[in-house]
């Protein structure tokens, strides 16, 4: 596996941890579990900094969470899933060694209205992933 597979990997590896169901680039299901439900994207790796010697792509690849909970209690259960996303990355911010430094942002939360349900309370959470490669494709 590649750099960049290994430590998406690693990632939802760590996400499926939690008590929250943790998919990677699936489409959002028709139900939503009552713990939670996190899909994480592989996002983008950007433009890498480049040293020559040794030859070292060094990236600041950006992936994203998309955490969402549903109920009555939904700010309460939102607070709580996004809290142990932090506590998650921060147990171990290299993923045992697969990058350099792992960084969540903020999340942007919005409630989404759900026809005939209770509403979704959901955010895109920004995970900056910090790691260096020898080949962009490697």
């Amino acid at each position: 596996m590649t750099t960049r597979e290994t430590i998406l990997a690693a990632l939802h590896a760590r996400l499926s941890a939690l008590p929250a169901t943790a998919l990677r680039g699936e489409v959002l299901p028709e139900r939503v579990p009552a713990e939670g439900l996190l899909i994480l994207r592989d996002g983008e790796p950007g433009e890498p900094e480049v040293t020559l010697s040794p030859l070292a792509y060094h990236y600041q690849h950006r992936a994203e969470i998309e955490a969402m909970v549903q109920g009555a209690d939904r700010d309460t259960a939102f607070d709580t899933l996004t809290a142990s996303i932090g506590t998650a990355l921060a147990a171990d911010r290299t993923l045992g060694g697969l990058c350099d430094w792992v960084e969540a942002e903020a999340p942007r939360s919005v409630d989404l209205p759900v026809e005939g349900a209770a509403s979704l309370k959901a955010a895109m959470i920004p995970v900056i992933l910090h790691y260096s490669t020898a080949d962009p494709l490697g």
